[in-house]
């Protein structure tokens, strides 16, 4: 049974009626099938499709990116690569189902796999968790990262989560920290890195895992701070205020690569991904293949230094003055905004503790 969203009703018309024409064992006995108005329904199929997913705003193009039939992690792994051997647990406290991990081979090369999996059906869900990983998920991503380091292997990582988990136990067991450490991971690896955001891309939970050199996106996916519900509710006290929130969050694929956060898109079938998987996994082979082709030809310190400036060249051309973050200044002895800001706070706290100072021996005196 097909799933359809809320936006797709004429679509659903379309796709009954072609079902029906197409299943010759229908209600009245045997008939003929009708191929000119298949045809013709076909055609209008396309065309609806095309017309819609082509005009998305930011609030469907969430509820494309979290459609339950979309293709996820262990999708792409079982069929783009080749030996995969899983390796478990992050040898702390223990194993992560929201998290696949292994080593596998992608077209002549060795490489390190890690992916955020939600699960297909109920019960998958509940045991990966809805891919919502805990602080021993990141854990075991950072032992795997250092291990493809030590052995030169290229890590791929592919994120589709809402946000890492939120539960009691995980702060506990120090989830901000194994973020934090999978983030500082990342950066510092002296291998190529290639992230691939194939669905929802979810607060820290996914940035932990999309520090790499090359940040690739799905067409209809999102990367956002928060959900958009969850702005809303912040923002407006008003959870339905979700249009609003997604617009100004800017998590499409089209908003993040005009901002330089993600580095290219990589196109679906009309109707989203899960509508031709295969379609999808070949546009994925077909990118990861040029993406690891270029940074496999680079050193060590090339690909450092590539990640390194990757992320520091975020936010200088838009939202921020380009002459306070120029690459000249940055890093400069002589920053003059910088030297004023900081000789105004200097002045302001000096100011304060004289304050403090002839107040506590004002009250002093009148206490004696």
């Amino acid at each position: 049974m097909k799933n359809y969203l809320n936006f797709e009703n004429e679509i659903k018309n379309i796709e009954t009626e072609l079902d029906k024409l197409k299943d010759p064992y229908n209600k009245e006995g045997l008939s003929t099938v009708d191929t000119k108005k298949i045809d013709k329904l076909q055609t209008d199929l396309d065309k609806k499709l095309k017309d819609i997913y082509s005009n998305l705003d930011p609030w469907q193009t969430t509820l494309v990116a979290r459609h339950e039939d979309r293709p996820k992690s262990k999708f792409f792994i079982d069929n783009l690569f080749e030996n995969f051997f899983p390796l478990s647990g992050d040898r702390l406290f223990g194993e992560d189902k929201s998290s696949i991990a292994g080593l596998a081979n992608f077209e002549g090369y060795s490489v390190m796999v890690i992916g955020q999996e939600k699960g297909d059906d109920l019960n998958s869900r509940i045991e990966r968790n809805f891919g919502m990983m805990k602080p021993e998920g990141y854990r075991k991503s950072i032992r795997l990262m250092r291990l493809a380091d030590k052995f030169n292997l290229p890590v791929i990582m592919f994120i589709d989560t809402p946000g890492a988990y939120p539960g009691v136990g995980a702060e506990e067991r120090g989830q901000a920290e194994a973020i934090a450490k999978s983030i500082e991971c990342s950066l510092s690896l002296g291998v190529p890195t290639i992230s691939i955001i194939i669905g929802e891309g979810g607060s820290g939970g996914a940035i932990a895992l999309a520090s790499s050199n090359k940040i690739l996106m799905f067409e209809n996916a999102i990367y956002s701070v928060i959900s958009p519900e969850g702005c809303a509710s912040i923002l407006w006290r008003d959870p339905k205020k979700t249009l609003e929130a997604a617009t100004a969050m800017k998590l499409t694929s089209s908003d993040l690569l005009k901002l330089k956060i993600i580095d290219e898109i990589i196109l679906e079938p009309s109707g989203g991904s899960h509508r031709d998987r295969e379609l999808s996994l070949l546009e994925v082979k077909k990118s990861l293949k040029i993406n690891l082709g270029e940074l496999t030809t680079m050193s060590r310190e090339d690909i450092i230094e590539h990640r390194k400036n990757k992320f520091l060249n975020i936010g200088r051309d838009k939202g921020l003055s380009n002459d306070l973050l120029s690459s000249d200044k940055l890093f400069a002895g002589g920053i003059s905004n910088f030297s004023d800001v900081k000789n105004k706070i200097v002045q302001k706290k000096v100011y304060i503790f004289s304050l403090i100072f002839v107040l506590g021996l004002l009250i002093l005196s009148l206490s004696l």
